[in-house]
């Protein structure tokens, strides 16, 4: 049934006409974003405000052009996202959380000549270091400035449009597969790449969601998922707005102890997270700040069992734990409450194709390989400029090592890059992560690889943990029926784990930390 209800989708139109039916379907005045001002839009607002900001920045970029927007979590940012939309500009999101140096390889990697901002937000972030070295390579375009020129004429202008806004849309001449989004792998192995998604794509993974999971728009989204993230933007954003379900934005995931406090204040009853954020969320949170919330969907990052197991005993809440990468848009499989299995990520979604590579030294699982409407138009990368390069072969190679049971549950083994060969076997550094953080659940860990001489590859702990032992971890690896080859050989105790603004561990930041500490 719900292979039959994503068919019938139609996903075969614009962002900007999806949220021009959902008006349709749900009036102007339904209310539907809504931030920390507390003063919520509806789709008639949002529609107009799009209509205007949307002209002014025309003159900034042509059709097709890859627009940075650097906006955190708001009404604004929703407002200047289906404002490109509707004059047919591509939307880069700029993820403000990796640096500098990552902003300025995403700009150069997607030809971007023009960057959207708030000097509030500049000035609030304290970004004004960084926004002066974008500024080198592409013009900074202020919202407060745009605002400041808009006359009463063009107020009026948007008003008499409003009616004709699809008219105005197809008349920029946007196809439903051409690109909508350009959003930018964490670089947690690396420099980021450009992953361009295209109208369809989104539109495909609202829809394979939305064919599994039920709400509907009485609900509340509350999501502090950064925008410029994929779980954020499909997740967080996209679906609950051309869905008819309010959203509240946030803009950190970091705020533990304001978070909670917000979603009780909001009632809302759709939650969206990472396990490092639904961690620090548990610790500090009031055993009923919860009580409204249903789903709480978990991904980006596997989800620890402490985290699980605190968050059913404390607030008496599954944790719907999903997989998905930003290149498919970014949704692969995801549990619900009727198709539930603890440590998995769920069944892959509707309309999703898959197979399993053999990879030597790997038993039980295979290298995942995904096709499907939601798999994205392809990459840009810094070092060839503007060029796209699609998925080569017979679909997106993902680089999770991946088993599937014979329900079809999926269970992540680790990625590619992040098994080691010890003595001529495969270890999962994922599985020897895990093993330390049921060990000392309440501080974080990563573990890299570096080489050995010896035995080819040696593990390197650093954790947060400031009495971490290398026989504890042995004798608690060995009663758990795992291998002395998955103990690591040295321990570099920080006082902060490297994070990702998504929650991630920042493997290239650990990898700087431990080459630091080691000389």
């Amino acid at each position: 049934m719900s292979e039959m209800i994503f068919e019938t989708c139609d996903r075969q139109q614009t962002l900007f006409e999806a949220l021009l039916e959902a008006q349709a379907i749900h009036g102007r005045k339904h209310p539907v974003v809504e931030d920390t001002g507390r003063n919520p839009i509806g789709y008639g607002r949002l529609i107009l405000a799009g209509l205007v900001l949307g002209r002014k920045l025309t003159v900034l970029a042509q059709k097709g052009d890859n627009v940075g927007v650097l906006l955190p979590n708001s009404v604004g940012a929703v407002t200047a996202f289906f404002a490109l939309q509707a004059f047919g500009r591509v939307t880069a999101m700029l993820n403000y959380s990796t640096g500098t140096q990552n902003m300025v390889s995403a700009i150069t990697a997607a030809k971007i000549e023009t960057v959207l901002t708030s000097r509030r937000f500049i000035e609030m972030a304290r970004l004004d270091e960084t926004i002066e070295r974008l500024g080198a390579h592409a013009r900074i375009v202020y919202l407060e400035d745009i605002e400041k020129r808009v006359s009463a004429f063009d107020k009026l202008r948007a008003v008499i449009s409003k009616p004709f806004a699809r008219a105005i849309h197809h008349r920029v001449g946007i196809a439903p597969d051409d690109p909508a989004v350009v959003l930018f792998t964490s670089g947690s192995e690396g420099s980021p790449k450009g992953v361009v998604l295209s109208h369809a794509n989104l539109l495909a993974n609202r829809y394979q969601l939305a064919a599994r999971i039920d709400f509907n728009p009485s609900d509340i989204v509350f999501n502090a998922l950064p925008v410029f993230h994929s779980f954020g933007l499909t997740g967080g954003t996209l679906l609950p707005i051309l869905s008819g379900i309010k959203v509240f934005l946030y803009p950190s995931p970091l705020h533990y102890r304001i978070v909670p406090m917000l979603v009780y204040d909001t009632n809302a009853t759709i939650m969206f997270g990472t396990d490092t954020f639904l961690g620090g969320y548990a610790r500090v949170a009031h055993s009923y700040d919860f009580y409204n919330v249903r789903y709480v969907f978990a991904g980006a990052e596997k989800v620890k069992e402490e985290t699980r197991r605190t968050w059913s005993d404390k607030f008496g809440i599954r944790i719907l734990e999903g997989y998905g990468a930003t290149e498919t848009s970014p949704a692969i499989s995801t549990n619900t409450p009727m198709h539930f299995k603890p440590g998995t990520v769920g069944r892959f979604l509707p309309g999703i194709g898959h197979h399993l590579e053999a990879v030597p030294g790997i038993d039980d699982g295979g290298r995942l390989i995904v096709s499907g409407p939601n798999v994205m138009l392809g990459y840009l990368r810094a070092d060839n400029p503007g060029v796209l390069h699609p998925p080569g072969g017979d679909g997106y190679d993902t680089g999770d090592i991946v088993s599937v049971d014979a329900e079809g549950y999926i269970t992540i083994l680790g990625r590619v890059k992040h098994f080691a060969k010890v003595a001529g076997e495969m270890v999962s550094l994922t599985a020897v992560e895990a093993q330390i953080s049921a060990l000392w659940p309440d501080s974080d860990h990563a573990v890299i690889t570096l080489p050995d001489s010896r035995k080819g590859e040696q593990l390197v702990l650093v954790t947060e943990y400031a009495d971490a032992d290398r026989g504890a971890i042995q004798a608690h690896i060995r009663n758990c029926g795992g291998t002395e080859l998955m103990v690591p050989k040295r321990i570099i105790v920080a006082d902060r784990i490297p994070l990702l603004g998504s929650g991630k561990v920042d493997y290239a930041g650990v990898g700087n930390l431990v080459e630091k500490e080691m000389g």
